[in-house]
């Protein structure tokens, strides 16, 4: 099958939902109000509650929610084949993810920027709002420690990639300082000053590769698995416009730059797709993803598809920076739909590799011989990006070689793949760097409103003492995941965390609907992915813990799947009351006009 039809065909669905159903949600079903102050003018403190241009707002938006999932998930979800993994992707986006972040990111602004426990706890009750609390804070270390792994198994002895990541920090600070300090309002110049800078960094990557420096450079995965959370800790305590907002607002134009860069490549080489429509591994027993296609392609492919990480930036950073309630559709339902693009075009970039390539990359030797499959271009690959391929799990190297690939076969350009290939590898660091960064600020968040429940004075402090104390204690703990874990045992876990809050959030936000729609049906926009997402996450859980974590005694997975099941359930159940309630009072209230 050739690529070309799959990005035709996605292009016109993605294009076709944001014009239409987007315009549904945002006028009748939410009913944006462009009148309303928002929380970020109202509470402006020139820190957190900054009001951004809408394109700003959607830059940092779209930075933070696509980080690894809609990179890595349909990298690993292509054991499956690419149909099952196009279908979710489509499906899901448009019906469940961009619904689900554009109604919690409404609901935080319409709840004075609070994060979603809050308005679980406010919408729902007291009960739902604590068992969510503590489920989001599972899952945002989780989802840090998980994502930060892969940044690990890209980065480690490559002080090409090293130098690159590394020089986007001082370059957004830069940045942040040009368009905050030096010349306020002159966006269009500062990005082009800052995007001209990254690629500067890129072109003299290898440079500095074969400098003295270089050797400086060729970190070891225990150095990175140490730097990462001080960097998480940096961009969680200093101002958010000196660091975080322009980093992510300069990643969003390198990173919807390269997925154009990648579908007009695509379109030149026009490439066929390799991977069969499905595998022999729909059934289960696959070297990557041990469980069936259904449940565990939906957990598999996370953010690009739908993802509960995505209420904590709807109802983190994002509502902070929001100046009018319009700008709701661009940034949550069209963020939402952009990452579904970046999500597919992963997926083709890996299945454009032979079978026997792809697995030869994404399985360690030992499971790669014992699936009896054949290697067809992987040496040639190795030895065009200067580096061994084979044996490197996790995604992000599968990718980077599927990338640079398609770019490399553009005419001419060839002898340039290790270009490509670190060029790719830099795009896949920057949207997971900036992922943790702006949910290591939403931990921060969530760990104050936690302790603010057990003294009330936390709650409202917002001393730089306590920004430093709290940033240096999340960041230790997803740090501590890191360094003592791996990516088999850490982004399933995330996997069935992620899509239970974004169960969670629909479910809040289905009450939401309930509560302030003068039509109920509405509620079902987010009732009915709310139904198949809890179903889902329940089927994933279980199989994991009894088939997967008991029986090889993985007790630490284990115990948190369980945890968050029961949490859910809990959430859930106060979520059934609380309809009921709402819909009693309704129906009473018709009965009382229709009998005056």
């Amino acid at each position: 099958m050739s690529a070309l039809e799959l990005i035709i065909a996605a292009a016109l669905i993605l294009v076709l939902a944001y014009r239409f159903y987007g315009s549904f949600l945002a006028a009748k079903v939410l009913v944006l109000d462009s009148s309303r102050e928002t929380p970020a003018k109202r509470h402006y403190d020139g820190k957190d509650y900054v009001p951004m241009n809408k394109w700003i707002a959607f830059g940092h938006h779209f930075a933070a929610i696509a980080g690894a999932g809609p990179l890595v998930g349909p990298v690993l979800a292509a054991q499956f084949g690419y149909l099952p993994g196009t279908l979710w992707i489509l499906i899901g986006a448009v019906l469940a993810g961009a619904v689900h972040d554009m109604v919690i990111l409404l609901a935080s602004v319409r709840h004075d920027g609070k994060s979603l426990f809050e308005i679980a706890k406010k919408e729902v009750g007291p009960v739902a709002g604590v068992a969510t609390a503590i489920a989001i804070f599972f899952l945002i270390i989780l989802t840090m420690a998980g994502l930060g792994l892969v940044v690990v198994n890209a980065l480690f002895k490559n002080p090409w990639g090293v130098f690159t990541i590394g020089m986007t920090i001082p370059i957004a600070i830069f940045i942040g300082i040009y368009m905050h300090k030096l010349r306020p309002g002159r966006i269009a110049e500062a990005s082009l000053i800052g995007v001209a800078l990254i690629l500067l960094a890129v072109l003299v990557g290898p440079y500095i590769k074969n400098s003295p420096l270089g050797s400086y450079l060729m970190l070891s995965d225990k150095t990175l698995e140490i730097l990462l959370p001080l960097y998480g800790f940096l961009a969680a305590a200093l101002p958010v416009w000196l660091l975080l907002a322009p980093r992510d607002y300069l990643s969003s134009y390198m990173k919807i730059g390269t997925i154009l860069l990648l579908a007009i490549g695509i379109i030149i080489v026009n490439p066929r797709i390799n991977m069969p429509a499905v595998t022999q591994f729909i059934n289960g027993g696959g070297p990557i993803i041990n469980g069936k296609v259904w449940p565990f392609i939906c957990i598999t492919i996370a953010c690009g598809a739908i993802s509960g990480f995505h209420a904590l930036i709807s109802s983190g950073t994002t509502p902070k920076l929001i100046a009018n309630e319009k700008d709701i559709k661009l940034v949550g339902f069209g963020g939402m739909l952009t990452e579904a693009f970046v999500a597919l075009m992963a997926l083709i970039a890996a299945t454009t590799l032979m079978p026997g390539d792809y697995f030869a990359i994404n399985t360690k030797p030992e499971i790669f011989q014992k699936l009896n499959m054949q290697i067809v271009h992987l040496p040639q690959l190795s030895k065009l990006v200067g580096e061994e391929l084979a044996g490197r799990p996790g995604g992000a190297v599968t990718l980077a070689v599927g990338m640079a690939d398609i770019f490399s076969r553009i005419g001419g350009l060839r002898h340039l793949m290790a270009y490509w290939y670190q060029f790719a590898i830099m795009f896949e660091a920057l949207f997971i760097l900036t992922t943790i960064d702006a949910g290591t600020r939403v931990a921060r968040y969530i760990a104050q409103d936690l302790l603010g429940m057990i003294y009330s004075p936390i709650k409202e402090n917002k001393s730089v003492g306590l920004t430093v104390l709290l940033s240096a204690a999340v960041s230790f703990a997803w740090g501590y995941l890191i360094y003592g874990g791996d990516i088999k045992t850490i982004w399933p876990v995330f996997g069935v965390a992620n899509q239970t809050i974004g169960a969670l959030a629909l479910a809040i936000g289905t009450t939401m609907i309930l509560q302030r729609s003068k039509k109920k049906i509405y509620a079902l926009t987010t009732f009915l992915p709310m139904t198949f997402l809890f179903i889902t996450v329940l089927d994933a859980g279980i199989t994991n813990v009894f088939n997967v974590y008991l029986p090889q005694k993985q007790m630490v997975p284990a115990v948190l799947v369980i945890t968050l099941m029961i949490l859910a359930i809990i959430i859930m159940v106060s979520s059934v009351i609380k309809w009921i309630s709402i819909l009693s009072k309704t129906r009473k209230a018709e009965l009382a006009l229709e009998n005056e």
